[in-house]
C-alpha cells in the first residue's frame, strides 16, 4: 500500500487529492500550518475524510518540523502543494511569498535528500512560471520559455528549476506539475472565479449591488481542481520523473467568465461589474492557454469537467451557502492536536 504525504492538505487541491488517494487505497498523511483559527484547518474536508488521514502541524520554513513528519509518516510519495498561492497578494507580500515557496521547497528537497532519498516528490509548479511568454500557436507547453511577471510566478519558477536540479544532481524522483488555473466550490473567495460566482449570487439575492474587479481582459485556462488532483497522481505513478503541463487547452477572459455566470442567474454583468484599479497587478499577465498534449498522450489524462459544469457547481454552492447561512457552521477539530 502506498503512503502519501500532502503538504497543504487543507487547501483546495490538497483536499481533493486526499480524497482521490484514499479512494485508490492509499494511506494519506497531511501537513497544515498552525494558526489561531483552528476551524480553518478542517473546513474543506468532510469528517470522514479527515478521520481517514493523519494530520500533523508543520511549517515549510521550519525544516526540523518537515523532517519530523517525514520520519513519522515514512512516505513513498510527497505531494508538495503548500504555498502562499494568491498572485495579486504576492505583490503586497513579496518577501513572505518568496520565503514560503522558494525556501519552503528547498527545505523539503533537502529533507528528502538527507533522510528519505527514495521518496518520490511532486512539486505543484504553476502556469504563472510562463508569464507573458507564448509559443507561435498561442499555447504554453513544457518547452515554452519561462518569463514570470509576479513574485509568485518568480518563486514558482525557482521551485520548478530547483526540483529539476535535485532530480539531475542527486538522482531524486522529483516531478513538476505545471498546472494552469484550477477551480471548484472549495476555491477561496478572493480568487476571481469564486469571487465572481459568490458576488453574483449575492447580487441576485439583493445582498450586494456591484462587483468590483481588476483586468477584465485577462485570459485564463480554467480546469476543475479534481481533474488536476487526478493528474498529479498519474504523474507520480509514472515510471520516470518528468514535468507535465496540466490544462484544459481553452482560454477565456474574465469578462467572458462574468458574462456566463451572470447569465446563468438571469442577469447581465454589464449592470453590476465595475473595474477598480485596486485589483490590477503591478505587472499584468495577459493570456494563459496550456497545451497538455504530453500528459494526455503519455499518461492518458483528460479532464472530466467542462468549464460550464465547473462554474455551475460553483454557483450552486454559493446559492446553497446563502440559503443556509442562518445555520451555524459545524467544524470537527478533534483530529488536530491541541495545546
Amino acid at each position: 500500500m502506498t503512503t502519501s504525504l500532502i503538504t497543504g492538505i487543507n487547501g483546495q487541491t490538497g483536499s481533493y487529492l486526499a480524497e482521490h488517494l484514499l479512494e485508490n487505497g492509499e494511506t494519506v498523511w497531511g501537513t497544515v500550518k498552525r494558526n489561531s483559527i483552528t476551524e480553518n484547518q478542517t473546513a474543506r474536508l468532510s469528517h470522514d475524510i479527515w478521520k481517514a488521514c493523519t494530520i500533523e502541524y508543520a511549517d515549510l520554513l521550519d525544516m526540523p518540523s518537515l523532517i519530523r513528519v517525514i520520519q513519522m509518516s515514512k512516505p513513498d510519495v510527497i505531494y508538495h502543494l503548500a504555498a502562499q498561492s494568491h498572485v495579486r497578494i504576492s505583490f503586497d507580500q513579496p518577501v513572505y511569498t518568496t520565503q514560503t515557496i522558494v525556501l519552503g521547497t528547498l527545505n523539503l528537497l533537502e529533507a528528502i535528500r538527507l533522510i528519505s532519498p527514495n521518496t518520490k516528490m511532486l512539486h505543484a509548479a504553476s502556469s504563472e512560471c510562463f508569464g507573458n511568454s507564448v509559443d507561435s500557436d498561442g499555447f504554453q507547453r513544457e518547452t515554452t520559455q519561462m518569463n514570470p511577471v509576479s513574485p509568485y510566478g518568480c518563486s514558482k519558477t525557482f521551485g520548478y528549476n530547483i526540483c529539476r536540479n535535485y532530480r539531475n544532481a542527486y538522482k531524486l524522483f522529483v516531478s513538476n506539475s505545471l498546472s494552469f488555473n484550477h477551480e471548484s466550490e472549495r476555491r477561496g473567495s478572493n480568487f476571481v472565479t469564486a469571487k465572481v460566482c459568490k458576488i453574483a449570487v449575492r447580487i441576485k439575492l439583493g445582498l450586494q449591488d456591484k462587483l468590483e474587479l481588476g483586468n477584465l481582459e485577462a485570459s485564463r485556462d480554467w480546469s476543475h481542481a479534481k481533474d488536476v488532483a487526478k493528474a498529479m497522481r498519474l504523474i507520480m505513478n509514472h515510471n520516470v520523473p518528468d514535468d507535465f503541463v496540466v490544462a484544459s487547452g481553452t482560454s477565456r477572459t474574465v469578462r467572458e467568465l462574468c458574462d456566463y455566470v451572470f447569465k446563468s442567474l438571469d442577469m447581465y454583468y454589464q449592470d453590476y461589474v465595475v473595474e477598480n484599479k485596486r485589483y490590477l497587478r503591478a505587472e499584468e499577465l495577459h493570456r494563459l492557454k496550456g497545451d497538455s498534449s504530453k500528459i494526455r498522450m503519455q499518461l492518458a489524462w483528460k479532464p472530466e469537467y467542462t468549464f460550464e459544469q465547473m462554474i455551475s457547481e460553483m454557483v450552486n454552492y454559493w446559492v446553497e451557502f446563502y440559503r443556509n447561512r442562518t445555520k451555524p457552521p459545524q467544524f470537527d477539530t478533534s483530529i488536530l492536536m491541541m495545546g
